[in-house]
């Protein structure tokens, strides 16, 4: 059973769906095409890293970025090296607009410290994706992620969840806890003018969680 870093918390839901991981790595990273997997394999579970009682903000998105050197296991994160992509960007515009206060400036798209220091699971529905092939991999993963938000819903009593477009706000009946929800427009150039800016959301996140939120990344 490949997991990597997995934190021990996710121990037994890992065993309960171990045949079902293992085979769609089989199937993903087959190498019997010249189409790229990504992530790299052992970034695959890297949002699983954190301790699922620690968890202060899950934010759900839907598929890996399917672009060379993007994908490195996070939600909306991409490595330092790599251009800032256009929904980072505006989560980034959002973020300084609603904390002018706070001075934040991003000049990379490394989610990772969100996760390490701020304890977000930033989990997406698709945890891998072929290389310029969108959505390709989103069905063999999402009964898994799907019972991932459940068993967090059940181990986690505390955490918020963050659903930005109608694919991951559609997951909140997963939840079942309206409450912990705090649900927006996503932030792809497509649709953030129409209502993602100027939403307040992030506000709203540390409203619910109770302290103020470092969102320098």
């Amino acid at each position: 059973m490949v997991v990597f870093n997995v934190h021990e918390s996710w121990y037994p839901l890992f065993k309960k769906w171990q045949l079902t991981i293992d085979n769609i790595l089989v199937e993903a990273y087959d190498g019997s095409t010249r189409i790229k997997t990504f992530p790299p394999q052992e970034l695959i579970f890297k949002a699983f890293e954190i301790d699922i009682a620690k968890i202060q903000l899950v934010i759900v998105g839907q598929d890996c970025y399917h672009g060379e050197g993007q994908a490195m296991g996070l939600c909306f994160s991409v490595p330092k090296d790599i251009k800032i992509p256009p929904s980072l960007v505006n989560i980034y515009k959002e973020i300084q607009n609603e904390f002018p206060e706070r001075k934040y400036s991003f000049t990379n798209g490394d989610l990772t410290p969100w996760m390490k220091r701020e304890n977000m699971f930033l989990l997406n529905s698709a945890l891998t994706v072929k290389q310029s092939s969108p959505l390709s991999h989103i069905k063999k993963w999402e009964t898994f992620t799907d019972a991932v938000m459940e068993y967090v819903t059940e181990k986690n009593d505390k955490c918020i969840f963050l659903l930005l477009g109608s694919y991951a706000k559609d997951k909140s009946k997963i939840i079942k806890y309206d409450a912990r929800c705090v649900k927006g427009v996503h932030p792809s150039p497509l649709s953030a003018y129409n209502g993602f800016f100027n939403s307040g959301l992030f506000k709203e996140i540390e409203t619910k969680i109770g302290k103020e939120i470092n969102w320098q990344n």
